[in-house]
């Protein structure tokens, strides 16, 4: 047996001079270059050696042109679920976005029309507003209800929402920026509402591959034929392999007839051919990628179980949600009893960190913030140092 390539997820690199957006572009965003980036959910680790040696094979042939996606392509996505999911997917099943959001806003425009009522969870992923308000319809919130930093569903006004006539459902699942990982009994019930109300559900599961501490995700179109037939599901390699620029992801959509609309709208926009490099790297990660992500998975859930216990000795009133999953955590600082903008000015100015902003994910964000995780535990340290020591100069 071949020894186990050991990868080093300790190397600090340096992203500036990139164009890169969580780099570059903090004077823009915060007004100041003196801030430690920790905003933008991709990751400052290197991508891994597997998929770097695929990309350049690819790129040594010297012509670029037009390329279609063969089925060996979904056969690939259809295996890496079905080992890492235990979801049995047809290939016939996947289709092709140029990422995530993308998805959203596509899917918005393909089963919906102006006017229509669809639901969000927030404090949610802040694209999902403008897939709904950039395109003419009526957006409706289903609020988590937050318990001490531990959140769930309100399902009766869920109900409500349903019953009022909303038709569409955008579902973070694992949860942005929360780190929630829905159970499969939180998931059952939902299920029962949208099949009873004939809601259709747009799963963004862009995070699944990333559980955190021995949590397991269970793909919502998974749960049974008639949920699968109103799902459609969003996964990507981009926030598990740090895959983000190359804009390449899947939708399984189980129904032909959902299947057929969505690739109709592709088509009309004319984005369905997609990035050559994205390809490759996608079956590259989805083939040879399960030790990296299990190296990954361990150094990230070590940086998660730092980052609670030194907040939790020096700063015991700060609420961090429990990281069940991504690399993103979310901190509840309204123990600082500042409003939105003072807090804002405090982390930029005080701690000088540069991390997004809880307003922005919309209701419940008040007096949050998010910070990413995916970072040498060193520059971790020095962000936990940074807060930790604005907060005592400031207020204690």
């Amino acid at each position: 047996m071949g020894t186990i390539m050991q990868y080093d997820f300790d190397k600090i690199i340096d992203r500036r001079g990139t164009d890169s957006v969580k780099h570059d572009l903090l004077h823009p965003v915060f007004g100041t270059e003196n801030v430690l980036p920790m905003w933008v959910a991709d990751m400052d680790f290197e991508v891994p050696d597997f998929i770097c040696s695929a990309i350049r094979k690819r790129a040594d042939h010297p012509v670029y042109g037009y390329t279609f996606r063969p089925r060996r392509f979904y056969e690939i996505i259809a295996d890496w679920m079905g080992r890492r999911h235990q979801w049995d997917v047809d290939p016939d099943r996947i289709s092709f976005s140029p990422g995530i959001v993308p998805a959203l806003n596509l899917s918005v425009l393909a089963f919906t029309k102006p006017g229509d009522r669809i639901v969000i969870q927030p404090p949610v992923y802040f694209p999902f507003f403008s897939a709904i308000r950039d395109h003419d319809r009526e957006l409706v919130t289903n609020n988590l209800v937050n318990s001490g930093g531990t959140y769930s569903m309100n399902l009766n006004h869920l109900e409500d929402l349903f019953r009022e006539g909303a038709r569409m459902m955008l579902f973070c699942h694992p949860h942005n920026p929360v780190g929630k990982v829905w159970q499969r009994h939180e998931l059952e019930k939902l299920a029962e509402l949208c099949i009873r109300y004939d809601v259709l559900v747009i799963s963004d599961e862009i995070h699944s591959d990333l559980l955190l501490f021995g949590n397991s995700h269970i793909p919502f179109a998974s749960l049974d034929e008639a949920i699968a037939a109103r799902t459609i599901t969003c996964i990507a390699p981009s926030k598990t392999f740090n895959l983000a620029g190359l804009h390449s992801s899947a939708l399984i959509i189980p129904e032909p007839s959902l299947k057929v609309r969505y690739e109709q709208m592709l088509d009309r926009m004319h984005i369905g051919g997609g990035n050559l490099f994205g390809m490759v790297a996608m079956e590259a990660a989805y083939t040879f990628g399960e030790e990296w992500l299990t190296q990954l998975i361990h150094y990230l859930e070590k940086n998660a179980l730092y980052l609670v216990d030194i907040l939790g000795k020096e700063l015991p009133d700060l609420i961090v949600s429990p990281i069940e999953a991504t690399y993103l955590a979310w901190l509840d600082l309204s123990f600082l009893n500042m409003d939105d903008e003072g807090l804002k000015k405090f982390i930029i100015e005080k701690a000088r960190l540069g991390l997004n902003d809880g307003p922005m994910f919309g209701p419940g964000g008040e007096g949050h913030q998010r910070i990413n995780i995916a970072v040498p535990r060193k520059i971790l340290e020095e962000a936990a140092s940074r807060l930790v020591r604005a907060v005592k100069d400031s207020y204690i």
